[in-house]
């Protein structure tokens, strides 16, 4: 027992003379910092919820705000949805993106655009919008291709434009 109070005593001796009251305030203040600057981590920021945007219009139609970048037969008159391929097929797994305006509340939002494939092509509703498209210098970045190749049937159905964020303001 007496090596043991030994021992503690020391051990509180040294931390004594390594460290002093403004020392610990340092520390404490350091440590609120710290904690205070969590919530700014990029981690914090991910986590909140998403809100859906706004959503008016016919997506059924070319003119539906999502369309901006598409090319192909909308999954909205062949079966699916905007964002769902119809039954039977199989949604691509590379796709191209586009950042499309929505009129409801003014921001721009980064829209996917995958095929869904493995059934012959829907043949209905076509549209083809390429707002704000550039010169194509790498066939990749072309909305033109196939994008089926990477699925495991390549045959053509339709194309959705599913939401995948909201984009960078300018």
């Amino acid at each position: 027992m007496k090596m043991l109070d030994y021992f503690f005593e020391k051990s509180a001796r040294g931390v004594a003379q390594r460290s002093s009251r403004r020392g610990m305030l340092k520390g404490v203040g350091t440590a609120l910092v710290g904690v205070a600057g969590i919530p700014l981590l990029p981690v914090a920021r991910a986590a909140e919820t998403p809100q859906k945007p706004p959503e008016t219009g016919d997506p059924t139609s070319c003119d539906y705000w999502r369309y901006c970048a598409i090319d192909g037969f909308l999954c909205e008159c062949c079966g699916g949805t905007y964002n769902s391929c119809p039954a039977g097929t199989e949604m691509s797994t590379i796709t191209w993106i586009g950042t499309c305006r929505n009129p409801e509340d003014g921001r721009n939002y980064v829209i996917s655009y995958n095929d869904c494939c493995g059934v012959t092509q829907c043949a209905t509703c076509l549209c083809q919008r390429d707002e704000r498209d550039r010169p194509l210098y790498r066939s990749d970045k072309s909305n033109d291709i196939n994008w089926c190749l990477g699925s495991s049937s390549t045959i053509y159905h339709c194309s959705t434009a599913v939401l995948v964020g909201l984009a960078f303001e300018e």
